[in-house]
């Protein structure tokens, strides 16, 4: 594993606590892995940050990589979208920064990456 990849779900995990993930972080920290948070994720999990401590701090880290949707990326998730028949932005976006980061995605909704690229590795929390 080269690093960790976050959508929402795997980002709500983190922020209420769940072992497995708070675990992996670690891990990852210690071995000096990148995380990578596509910022439309963190959009969909952060809600009251002074509240979301770990969130907050998992973004401000220096081994995180917070991911914009710029128009090279958009673009890219546009056409990942229209070859899969799909519509979620934020799940395509995940998908295109894993991919380019070879990275697996934590996640609590693998069905639907699944859909959008079935060799993509998936972490269920």
């Amino acid at each position: 594993m080269t690093g960790i990849t976050f959508d929402a779900g795997g980002l709500i995990a983190l922020d209420r606590g769940d072992r497995q993930v708070l675990a992996l972080v670690a891990r990852a920290a210690e071995r000096g892995m990148r995380v990578t948070v596509p910022a439309t994720a963190l959009a969909q999990a952060i809600r009251h940050p002074a509240r979301q401590v770990r969130l907050t701090r998992l973004v401000r880290n220096l081994g995180t990589d917070l991911m914009a949707l710029d128009a090279a990326d958009a673009t890219v998730v546009g056409l990942l979208l229209a070859a899969t028949r799909s519509s979620d932005i934020v799940d395509a976006h995940v998908v295109v920064c894993a991919r380019r980061a070879n990275q697996v995605v934590v996640t609590s909704d693998a069905d639907d990456l699944r859909r959008l690229d079935p060799g993509l590795r998936l972490l269920e929390v």
